[in-house]
């Protein structure tokens, strides 16, 4: 990639921006040429007729001759009025008229013209100037003939053309060689830590910002977007990884512990039918059982949970959920205070779950009562369940929502949780858009469910 964006295209684009240098070059050079020999030509048409100037003064001084001088010209030919050759340069003598063309102009560039191909100069072009001289017997023609300006006119002004054009296309060439270069300076730099963080795996790195405003500082700075979004993406998968760990681990403990119990308990019958009791010895199975069977009934909620199951969305009555599952006996008494009309919508089923869940723990951990309060607060619907036992310190008050993690005082106390039912609260809180959250107070643990409330009735 450095090589492709570092050379090649650069070098591409410079050697387009030459090509099209040189091909802009030769047309402008073709029309300077085209431009400058015109010049020349009629300079050159003038300087012919001057050098023919003293034919003209021969002739008006009636001192011409038969032979002419070529005073630095291809030659030299007077005709009379009637077109017949009377005088010539030496190297035209005896030839006939050579071309019927006498420029007669009154601007400057009609007093030469070229001619190819005359009787005297065959397989050639020359610059034939005329001149007339009025006589009065009539107008006699001077024709002096020269070498015609050659199509490049000279070689100064081709070497000159093809200097220009080879410094103007090497001045492009390296121009945007090098204009080019700095633009791609910072991609070849986005380039580079690309593949630094490639090789290292990302971490904290970021793609290089240029100062300038321009499409490649949004590059980098989408670049950089992206990679903090990847960078959190695989910090959650890492911890998502790491929470499915400790699942896997904490789940395996806790399944493993009924199975070894029941194993254990049968075993010992085994060993000694004759005294074992064994009406007791299958309660003490079912009991183990029993657990099993909550602790996959719980794994299998927080699958259906994670997984985003589908459920039902109706107006349920906060306050009345509450009163139809406290009435149900415990073992520790429950006190409510409920306002009506507190309304939500959610799934009456997984709520009355959450419910028990959170009445389960409170009577696990109290000494003597349950405290369950429904009330509005703004616009939401909040729920309160507060137990009279020794509470949860404010350092451990996040750590109870981890799946299969009870404390050493709870485990000390009761052994009959799964672990799962907190986690399965708070999940159940956020799939209805709503908060489960332990909070400080006087005495024992108060666990405060919030949800976004409905009009009331």
């Amino acid at each position: 990639m450095k090589t492709r964006l570092g050379h090649s295209l650069r070098s591409l684009l410079a050697l387009y921006a030459a090509i099209v240098m040189l091909l802009l070059n030769v047309v402008v050079s073709a029309f300077v040429l085209w431009g400058v020999r015109s010049q020349a030509t009629t300079i050159h048409g003038h300087e012919t007729s001057s050098r023919a100037l003293f034919v003209l003064i021969l002739l008006k001084r009636d001192r011409l001759g038969k032979t002419l001088p070529t005073n630095g010209l291809d030659g030299i030919q007077v005709l009379d009025p009637a077109g017949r050759p009377i005088s010539s340069t030496p190297n035209l003598a005896g030839q006939p008229r050579q071309t019927d063309l006498v420029p007669r102009g009154n601007m400057a560039s009609d007093v030469a013209d070229e001619v190819c191909d005359l009787p005297a100069f065959p397989g050639s072009c020359k610059t034939v100037a005329g001149l007339v001289a009025y006589q009065p017997d009539g107008d006699y023609d001077i024709l002096a003939f020269s070498p015609s300006v050659p199509w490049y006119v000279s070689p100064q002004t081709i070497v000159f053309q093809v200097c220009m054009t080879a410094l103007l296309v090497a001045l492009a060439y390296f121009g945007v060689f090098h204009i080019v270069a700095r633009t791609l300076a910072p991609v070849s730099a986005i380039t580079r830590r690309l593949a630094d963080i490639t090789a290292s795996g990302g971490g904290a790195m970021r793609l290089p910002v240029p100062r300038h405003d321009d499409e490649i500082r949004d590059l980098a700075v989408t670049g950089n977007h992206m990679l903090e979004r990847l960078e959190k993406a695989r910090h959650q998968q890492e911890l998502a990884m790491e929470r499915q760990r400790r699942f896997a681990t904490d789940a395996s403990h806790d399944l493993r512990s009924p199975i070894t119990a029941m194993r254990t308990q049968v075993e010992d019958a085994l060993l000694h039918p004759e005294d074992t009791d064994w009406p007791e010895t299958g309660r003490e199975v079912l009991t183990s059982l029993d657990r099993l069977q909550a602790i996959v009934a719980d794994l299998l909620t927080l699958t259906k949970l994670d997984a985003g199951a589908p459920s039902s969305r109706e107006p349920v009555d906060l306050g009345e959920l509450v009163a139809a599952e406290t009435a149900r006996p415990r073992a520790k008494q429950v006190i409510t205070s409920l306002r009506p009309g507190v309304l939500v919508s959610g799934d009456p089923l997984q709520l009355v779950r959450l419910l028990t869940n959170l009445l389960d723990n409170a009577e696990r951990h109290a000494e003597r009562k349950i405290l369950v309060t429904v009330r509005q607060q703004g616009g939401e619907a909040v729920l309160e369940v507060l137990d009279d036992g020794a509470g949860i310190a404010p350092e451990h008050r996040e750590m109870v929502f981890q799946r299969f993690t009870r404390l050493d005082a709870s485990r000390n106390r009761d052994a009959g949780g799964t672990g799962l039912g907190l986690p399965i609260a708070r999940e159940i809180a956020q799939t209805h858009g709503g908060t489960l959250t332990i909070e400080d107070s006087d005495a024992g643990a108060r666990f405060v469910l919030r949800l976004p409330a409905l009009r009331e009735r």
